[in-house]
């Protein structure tokens, strides 16, 4: 026993410090306002740059598990980080809109290759009664790093003039992040049961009530993301701040997501799922509908606040009544529900394209129908 505690407490360190690296995915939000200022771009192209990090997640997903399967979860999450380093380091050492391109997409696959490989590791490495709870202070982590980001874009383009001295940092700490796995943690056994199959996965969508919480993942993430991309440019528009400023806004979306995702464990405990969907679906849609047309920084920050809060636990909510549909494939569950990642890649495109063509509140409209779609989606939704 007492050499399980202490494989555990060498173990445990570097793979919750995985959780961490996995938040530098979120920089994309504050990033994609720095590099449209920086190279000048139109509302659609900067708009495009989250989907270089998010449509690999309907790529590769399953690609990930059927790799995973065959050569183990320790090399999986080990590339994930590494790669994380290489997009890291790349817009760091050379500096234009191809590379930032480039940094972006391998920063997407990597996150996709992590987000597939790392909560099964965990799982695997304590024990059965713990698995919930260790996962979810990953995910507290996670949220922590995702809020950090754009404080420290906007400290370093603050102190230093240059917000793209981040770069650095997120590659040193993905570096030390690979090196500390690869030390502390133990090669993990490849499974020898049959694997998941592209086919077995597509084959859940011909199921109407998985296909609808499909779609509830799409528009949750896309949703996240969207607003992620979007609040430092309306920050700067409604409430005149500067870029390095706005950014702030972001970072306060991320506390209230990380503060929800907190107060939602507790009431979660104590309220059915269905019903804390309802409600939290309700808020923010009506959240979304007020930051369409809000003005100034004060209102425009109560309403992140709102939203952050209130969306913080639609993804994990909607992916528990997915696996409750089909517990016999929860595999097959979990491979499709990651895919459903790539509606981060869907959504801010059409916001830029709606920009372009009709302003801002026009671009937000996307969301608004991601709301209104998430909240329809919980007042359907029966117990399984």
């Amino acid at each position: 026993m007492q050499t399980d505690k202490t494989s555990m407490r060498r173990t445990m360190p570097p793979l919750l410090f995985g959780f961490f690296v996995m938040g530098f995915v979120d920089l994309v939000g504050v990033a994609t306002s720095y590099v449209k200022a920086d190279f000048n771009l139109s509302h659609s192209m900067a708009n495009m740059l989250p989907m270089m990090v998010f449509v690999w997640f309907a790529v590769f997903s399953i690609p990930t598990g059927l790799w995973m399967g065959r050569h183990g979860r320790r090399p999986t999450v080990a590339i994930s980080l590494a790669m994380t380093a290489v997009a890291m380091l790349i817009p760091a050492v050379y500096y234009s809109l191809p590379s930032v391109m480039v940094a972006f997409a391998l920063l997407g696959i990597g996150n996709t290759i992590m987000q597939v490989s790392l909560n099964p590791m965990v799982a695997a490495v304590v024990k059965p009664d713990k698995v919930a709870s260790v996962l979810t202070l990953g995910q507290f982590i996670k949220a922590i790093s995702s809020m950090l980001g754009p404080i420290l874009a906007g400290v370093v383009a603050s102190a230093f003039g240059d917000w793209r001295l981040i770069f650095p940092v997120y590659a040193v700490a993905s570096v030390l992040a690979t090196v500390w796995l690869l030390l502390a943690v133990d090669a993990d056994k490849t499974d020898d049961r049959e694997a998941t199959s592209i086919a077995s996965v597509w084959a859940l969508l011909r199921r109407g009530k998985i296909f609808l919480l499909f779609c509830g993942i799409l528009a949750a993430v896309g949703l996240d993301v969207g607003i992620n991309t979007a609040i430092p440019k309306l920050m700067m528009e409604r409430a005149d701040l500067p870029l390095h400023e706005a950014g702030f806004g972001t970072s306060l979306y991320f506390l209230a997501r990380t503060a929800g995702a907190l107060a939602g464990a507790v009431i979660l405990a104590r309220m059915s799922p269905s019903t804390f969907l309802k409600i939290t679906s309700l808020l923010a849609l009506a959240g979304v509908s007020a930051f369409m047309f809000a003005d100034g920084m004060w209102a425009m920050g109560a309403l992140i606040v709102v939203i952050g809060a209130m969306w913080a636990n639609v993804f994990s909510v909607i992916f528990s009544f997915a696996l409750a549909c089909a517990p016999d494939k929860s595999d097959e569950v979990s491979a499709l529900m990651i895919m459903g990642v790539a509606g981060g890649a869907l959504i801010p495109p059409v916001m830029g394209v709606a920009a372009d063509a009709g302003g801002t509140v026009v671009s937000l409209i996307p969301l608004w129908i991601c709301a209104v779609y998430v909240l329809l989606l919980s007042l359907s939704h029966k117990k399984a």
